[in-house]
């Protein structure tokens, strides 16, 4: 399938002043170029890279589809190092899907999801970590994110990885050729000689796993439910960190009866904020399934700020919601529980006379960051976001050297990787057989070829790929 020339929508659906239909393949240049027609009828191959002005005609029955600008771009300097045209029309979604059908009808074929990339990574321009970074550049929600997905677009986290594969590769090379070639008189490798390019490789992989949490953070974000019983001022948290209205406030109990999530940038932190509805005894079953939803928000968050409204007395609503909590797995806020889920408390409405005996929360939730709020007047709003980042933040500063890695997948594979090797150390120091030692080293090459794609099989290429977008 990588011999066909294929051919898909660059752009996003919906309409915009351009869009693209990208082809790509050995045909590319005798696909597109019949359809093309420059004033004057030249229909010699334009200069390569260069946009050439023209209209996309349907040969069969001499109609004009689009005034366009086409790029014709000869391999290997393109995104897949294949031969590349680009078709840069008038951005309404019915003329690029005709034009992409009239490169489809002269030859090409449909790109799959990721097909483009896919492409780039199997010709060598792209290992599988940069290809993978596409996708992070494209979904980047914050400066800090985009700047880690360049950062791995780049191969910065590539030649980490690569340093430390060939330390491990260069190990395994001098045990092997002392067992498998005995009669060359190889000696076998000492432990002190074969100790400092293995602890080499262990410090560059515990370095990277060292920020992963963070990075993926700054890639993926933190889930944090909004919690309290209704009309305690969820909705009005959610506007006052997002900037906006976006839910409705009225002073009516249980105005919000669903979930509303929104995305905020928090120091470079991409903050799923999910307002939920007011978790309180109900026979409305309407208000029933808010309650439900307003549970599973809590169950899959990282982060819960639990509201109270500090005008009132403590209610057996705010007991409710403290005991429901606790049974979901959010503990006793120092240790932010097995699952490492904290709470943060946020006693709201301090505009007003306080009412709510301190003492009464802190009986549920002794050590968990309290803030005081007014989302009418904005106090406490600042802290309330210093204190979230520094649950969620490792206190390091990110430096414009620093290396993270973003990915839920590599991140696992430098933990086998480590364990792999932290295994042929312990094996060496034993005293074991030099081929017990090389198992381990094998697999943690394995590991480490997962993410830049040397050892990736064609099960994991096929599953990330699809992940991607048509036409990328």
């Amino acid at each position: 399938m990588q011999s066909d020339t294929i051919a898909a929508i660059a752009t996003p659906p919906g309409m915009g002043g351009i869009g693209i239909v990208r082809v790509s393949g050995e045909a590319a240049f005798s696909v597109v170029l019949p359809l093309f027609r420059r004033p004057g009828g030249e229909q010699a191959l334009p200069p390569s890279h260069q946009l050439t002005y023209g209209r996309i005609v349907d040969p069969r029955s001499g109609e004009v589809l689009d005034e366009v600008l086409v790029a014709f771009m000869r391999r290997p300097h393109t995104y897949t190092r294949e031969d590349v045209v680009e078709i840069q029309g008038h951005g309404g979604p019915l003329i690029l899907r005709r034009i992409l059908r009239l490169v489809l009808e002269h030859g090409a074929r449909l790109a799959q999801p990721g097909e483009f990339t896919l492409r780039a990574f199997l010709n060598g321009r792209l290992d599988l970590a940069q290809a993978e970074a596409v996708m992070d550049v494209i979904s980047a929600r914050t400066e800090m994110g985009l700047r880690l997905a360049m950062q791995q677009l780049e191969g910065r986290v590539s030649a980490r990885l690569r340093q430390a594969r060939q330390a491990i590769l260069g190990v395994l090379a001098r045990i092997e050729a002392s067992i498998d070639f005995p009669e060359d008189d190889i000696p076998a490798p000492r432990a002190e000689d074969l100790r400092p390019q293995m602890w080499a490789a262990q410090g560059l992989i515990e370095e990277l796993l060292a920020g992963a949490e963070q990075g993926r953070l700054y890639r993926d974000g933190l889930r944090t439910a909004i919690i309290g019983r209704p009309n305690v001022g969820k909705s009005s948290l959610l506007n006052a960190l997002l900037r906006s209205e976006r839910a409705i406030v009225t002073p009516i109990a249980g105005t919000t009866r669903d979930t509303i999530e929104e995305v905020a940038n928090l120091r470079g932190i991409p903050l799923h904020l999910i307002d939920t509805a007011g978790i309180t005894p109900t026979e409305d079953p309407v208000e029933q399934i808010g309650i439900q939803r307003s549970r599973a928000a809590a169950e899959s968050a990282d982060l819960v700020l639990l509201v109270f409204d500090s005008a009132e007395d403590f209610t057996a609503q705010d007991r409710q919601v403290c005991e429901e909590l606790q049974r979901l797995g959010f503990g006793q806020a120092n240790d932010a529980t097995a699952k490492g889920r904290p709470v943060v408390l946020v006693l709201n409405k301090v505009d007003r006379p306080r009412a709510l005996p301190v003492a009464e929360v802190r009986r549920f939730w002794p050590e968990a960051p309290l803030v005081m709020t007014s989302t009418l007047t904005g106090e406490g709003l600042d802290q309330l976001e210093e204190t979230i980042a520094s649950l969620v933040q490792t206190g390091k500063a990110l430096q414009s050297d620093s290396v993270l890695v973003t990915n839920l997948r590599h991140q696992e594979a430098l933990r086998q990787a480590a364990q792999h090797l932290q295994a042929a150390l312990a094996t060496l120091e034993q005293g074991l057989p030099l081929d017990f030692v090389s198992i381990d080293l094998q697999a943690a090459c394995q590991a480490l070829g997962e993410i830049t794609g040397e050892t990736a099989s064609a099960d994991l290429l096929e599953r990330i790929f699809s992940e991607f977008c048509i036409g990328k």
